[in-house]
This record gives C-alpha cells, sequence and structure tokens, in this order.
C-alpha cells in the first residue's frame, strides 16, 4: 500500500472518534507546546544577554587585577592591585593589535548640580574608550586629547544621569560638583541600557582619566584596562600580547603566574548564559515528562483499537493482507496521531511564547530547526509507543481473529 494511502487510512481511522483522539493526542500537545515555550525563553534570553555583551564595546578585551591567595585560599578578582598608568602607557604604546586602549579609573561619588543631587559613578578614561565602547554622543561633544592632557575637569555624563539632573533640558555647558571639585558637562551619551551584569550601563559620568588621578582619586593602581581589536580574529593573538607586555612591566619571571587576568566578550558571555542554559534544560526536562505520558496515553489507546478492531484484523488477513501490512497500518495510525499532536502542540508553543513575551516584556525566540526537531521527536513517541499494539495486531491469528466478538 502506498504511504499517501496509508497515511490516508489511518486519519479517517483516528478521526472516527475524534474525543478520544483528542484526549489521547493531549500528552503531546502539552509536551510539545510546553517546551516550544521554555525554549523560547531560554533562546530569547540568551540572545538579550548576547545583545547586552556586544553592548560593552566592539571586539572588547578586559584586563583586570587577579585575585591575592591567602593560605591557598583565593580572595577573590581584583584584589591583587598591579596595574597602573605605566601598565596602560605600555600597551598604548607596543601593542601592534590593539586598536584603543583606555584605564579605567573608578570614583563613586555624589553628583551635585541641575536638579539636586545625584549619586553615580564617575569613570576616568581615555579618548580611546569611545570608539572601545562604540558608544555615540547623543548631545554635545567627547572630550579630546587636548582635554586629556591640560587636565581639564570636563564630563560627559550618561542618559540616567541626564535625566535625573537636567530633566527636560540639554545639561550640556552646564556645571556639576563632583566631590566639590566643579566639571563643565560637555556631551550626552547615547542610551546603552542595562549591561550583562544587570546594572544601568547610563548611570555613569565619563572624565578624562588624568582629571580624575589628580583631583578626583590618587590611587597608583587602576581596577582595569579596557582594549580593543581590528577584528574578532584578532582577539586570540591580541590576549597573548597583552600578557606578553604586563609580564615584561611586572617583571614576572617565567615561572610565575600572571597577576592580572584578561577576558575577552566570548569568556563573558559564557559566564552570563551558563545560568540561563541550564535553566532552560532543566525546564525543558521537565516540559518533556508531558511527552512521556503522551506517548503512554497512545500506547494505551492503540492497544484498546487493537482489541476492537480485531474482527477487522481477522478480515483483512483471510483476505491476503500479511503481518507486515497490519503492523504498518497500526504503526502509521500512532505515528499520525503523535505528529498530529506535535503539529497543534508547535501552534499553541508559538501562541504561548508570544503571549508570554508581550505580557512579561521577555523576549522570545524559537529556532526554525527546533520546529523540525519538535516534529522528528513527536513521530519517534509515535513509533516508539505504537510498536507494541502494531506488533500485537499483527500476530493475531486470523480464524481466532474471525471467531472475536
Amino acid at each position: 500500500m502506498k504511504a499517501t494511502r496509508l497515511v490516508d487510512v489511518a486519519t479517517k481511522s483516528i478521526l472516527k472518534n475524534k474525543m478520544r483522539t483528542l484526549l489521547t493526542m493531549l500528552g503531546i500537545i502539552i509536551g510539545v507546546g510546553a517546551v516550544i515555550v521554555m525554549v523560547a525563553v531560554g533562546q530569547g534570553a540568551k540572545s538579550e544577554i548576547q545583545k547586552r555583551i556586544e553592548n560593552l564595546g566592539t571586539n572588547l578585551l578586559v584586563v583586570t587585577n587577579a585575585a591575592i591567595r591567602v593560605g591557598g585560599v583565593s580572595q577573590g578578582a581584583g584584589t591583587q592591585p598591579r596595574l597602573t598608568l605605566t601598565d596602560y602607557e605600555a600597551l598604548k604604546r607596543e601593542g601592534l593589535l590593539l586598536t584603543g586602549v583606555s584605564p579605567v579609573i573608578i570614583a563613586p561619588s555624589q553628583i551635585i548640580g541641575g536638579a539636586g543631587n545625584w549619586r553615580s559613578f564617575v569613570d576616568g578614561v581615555s579618548t580611546d574608550y569611545q570608539q572601545i565602547r562604540d558608544w555615540k554622543v547623543a548631545d554635545g561633544r567627547f572630550f579630546d586629547v587636548a582635554d586629556e592632557r591640560a587636565l581639564r575637569p570636563v564630563a560627559v555624563i550618561g542618559q540616567t544621569v541626564a535625566t535625573n539632573l537636567f530633566p527636560g533640558q540639554s545639561p550640556v555647558g552646564a556645571q556639576i560638583r563632583i566631590r566639590n571639585v566643579p566639571f563643565q558637562i560637555i556631551g550626552v551619551l547615547a542610551a546603552k541600557g542595562q549591561g550583562a551584569d544587570g546594572n544601568d550601563q547610563d548611570d555613569v559620568i565619563l572624565t578624562p582619566y588624568t582629571t580624575v588621578n589628580t583631583r578626583l582619586s590618587h590611587h597608583t593602581w587602576l581596577p582595569q584596562i579596557l582594549a580593543s581589536t581590528d577584528s574578532k580574529e584578532d582577539i586570540p593573538a591580541a590576549e597573548q600580547e597583552i600578557s606578553s607586555i604586563l609580564r615584561d612591566t611586572h617583571h614576572l619571571a617565567s615561572y610565575e603566574q600572571n597577576d592580572f587576568t584578561v577576558r575577552d566578550q566570548s569568556d563573558l558571555m559564557q559566564a552570563a548564559s551558563g545560568t540561563t542554559q541550564v535553566m532552560t534544560l532543566l525546564l525543558a526536562a521537565i516540559a518533556s515528562i508531558s511527552l512521556l505520558v503522551g506517548g503512554i496515553g497512545i500506547m494505551n489507546i492503540m492497544l484498546v483499537s487493537v482489541t476492537e478492531r480485531t474482527r477487522e484484523i481477522g478480515i483483512r488477513m483471510a483476505i491476503g493482507a500479511r503481518g507486515a501490512d497490519v503492523l504498518t497500518q497500526f504503526l502509521v495510525e500512532a505515528i499520525v496521531m503523535s505528529v498530529l499532536g506535535g503539529l497543534i502542540g508547535i501552534g499553541i508553543g508559538f501562541a504561548g511564547a508570544s503571549i508570554l513575551s508581550k505580557a512579561t516584556g521577555w523576549a522570545t525566540t524559537i529556532p526554525p530547526e527546533f520546529v523540525m526537531v519538535a516534529i522528528g521527536f513527536a513521530a519517534a513517541v509515535g513509533i516508539f509507543f505504537g510498536f507494541y499494539p502494531a506488533r500485537k495486531a499483527a500476530a493475531l491469528d486470523p480464524i481466532q481473529a474471525l471467531r472475536y466478538e
């Protein structure tokens, strides 16, 4: 019998009792729908994290201080302050693969000006910072090399600071006080939103690192140095170059470990999305239990169908049907029932993901290849759980089947 004919006969057979068929497919429908919703949420979260990490900058490299070990116990990243402006100058001077290098001197401060006061992070950076972070200026300008060399008290503020200190007006040209030092606002940064760590990237004030170092912070070490490369392919070689330069400036012997850490965006992506991936897999595994329940339901109904159609099976065998033909017929019925349930579940999954996205504001993404996997998995459930009833039907004795009432 042709495949199309088999599917047509199987479809007509399972639609004879629509309510029973629907209840049988319910487990498959719920399972496939739930798995698609969970994967959509997980993939959406992963895409959102990736977007936020890409917002950090173009081909970004982050150099931070390493951890101090006391009694063999690490005291945490950044507890070994070894990075200095000398390191920044060496990277700027010797880094052949680095298209931009900037120190970052962080000085949390209370800002006074405009409509009142606001506590924010004041970051002392170089002119390369704008290129490294790929951060455009929405109003005014970014500070230049002349501002940096002259130690001018100029500031470029983020959108959050501008909104809270200067609501409804342009702050460019206004003055603010940072730790009693007057700064003139020369620009407002374009909005970036939340970072990969959940912090508000727009709640920041950028000033020349030379100004921060002399007027606000007198630390001799840097919390971090940012760098960038021309392309992603240059990142591994650039990491090696940074390590080589810093090991020279820190006078580390060949047997000594680095007292700094170099990380790129892939490291940040892996760290940020690890928890999301685990939770997605866990939720998808829980939702997959419905597929198992649905498969058992299909097997039970197919066994009932074999009993109800025993006489029909006997007649088919009496007029020449082989056991393989009967097995194929019942197996196709189980597969059609599973695939049909899977298709309905996919539709419900898409609808559920869309409703969840609109209701919560979460991003949801459903990879096209996953739809094909869902259909294939539903068919596999039909084959697995439909084989035993089909085999039982094929093994019936024709004479006993004809006598069955």
